[in-house]
């Protein structure tokens, strides 16, 4: 089955040139050079990186990726973002077929199959119109394209869920495992001004951050639930966050956090993080 890119020209550029050169400007303005890319793995074992329109969020994910360039590029990531759309199973895999993106196409891992077991479905339907996996895609085609993947998109945010994954997909030692989101969307009606919504949206991304940093998967789940932070893929962080722990991660560091209202005010003000684990 071939998945043709659903957000191109709209997330991001739909013409291979103009996304080169777009990507190009994303390192450039995040981390401030187009990384080396060394071959291997490394120490990095997953990362946070958002899903927004580069325009937006682009520089802010840029930092994720040069991380992982400069440490070790592997042949194969899993990649784990929400259901926006509602489509499909509750907790969905691809177990084979290509996804293509301007820069060309990518094939999901052979191996994929095998986490297909438990709460995990194989169910393409949740994957045809979701974008916060297909955004990863150009990033990592920009640096090689040679890598496999294995997508799990997301419906079930809950703890048990996302233990349950992170035990599941914890045994595939040669991956890095990205999980992808956003975190809070809040609408700029309920404040009297930009100011006061940026620092209210910083305010409830910096309690989640602090969860993430600890690798804390069910802590982070509490305190997104406790405190009405409406951050999108907090269950895929989560399950990312059980899965390098049982790999033996001990550190996580922030590389960057920036809002939307960072580039242009809006009727939502939304927040970005660059977050990678070793």
């Amino acid at each position: 089955m071939l998945r043709k890119a659903v957000v191109a020209g709209s997330f991001y550029e739909d013409k291979k040139e103009r996304l080169i050169e777009e990507i190009k400007q994303c390192f450039l303005k995040g981390p401030g050079e187009i990384p080396e890319v060394k071959k291997g793995r490394g120490r990095i074992k997953g990362i946070v990186a958002p899903h927004a329109g580069y325009i937006y969020s682009g520089y802010v994910a840029a930092y994720a990726y040069h991380a992982i360039a400069t440490d070790g590029f592997p042949s194969k990531f899993i990649i784990l973002g929400p259901n926006h759309h509602g489509y499909g199973s509750a907790v969905s895999i691809m177990t084979e077929g290509i996804w293509e993106t301007p820069l060309g196409k990518v094939a999901i891992d052979k191996e994929a199959k095998k986490y297909w077991k438990g709460i995990i479905d194989n169910d393409e339907i949740a994957h045809r119109y979701e974008h916060s996996i297909e955004v990863q895609l150009p990033f990592l085609q920009f640096l090689s394209p040679e890598f496999t993947f294995i997508p799990i998109c997301f419906g079930l945010q809950d703890y048990e869920t996302a233990r349950e994954v992170g035990e599941i997909i914890a045994g595939e030692k040669n991956a890095i495992i990205i999980a992808s989101t956003d975190f809070s969307h809040v609408s700029f009606a309920k404040f009297p001004s930009k100011d006061d919504i940026k620092e209210y949206v910083e305010k409830k991304d910096k309690m989640a951050i602090e969860e993430i940093l600890k690798i804390d998967g069910k802590g982070l789940i509490e305190k997104v639930e406790k405190n009405n932070i409406t951050m999108c893929g907090y269950g895929g962080v989560a399950a990312m966050l059980e899965a390098v722990k049982r790999r033996g991660a001990t550190r996580a560091k922030l590389l960057k956090y920036a809002t939307s209202y960072d580039i242009e005010p809006g009727t939502y003000c939304v927040g970005y993080a660059s977050i990678i684990i070793e």
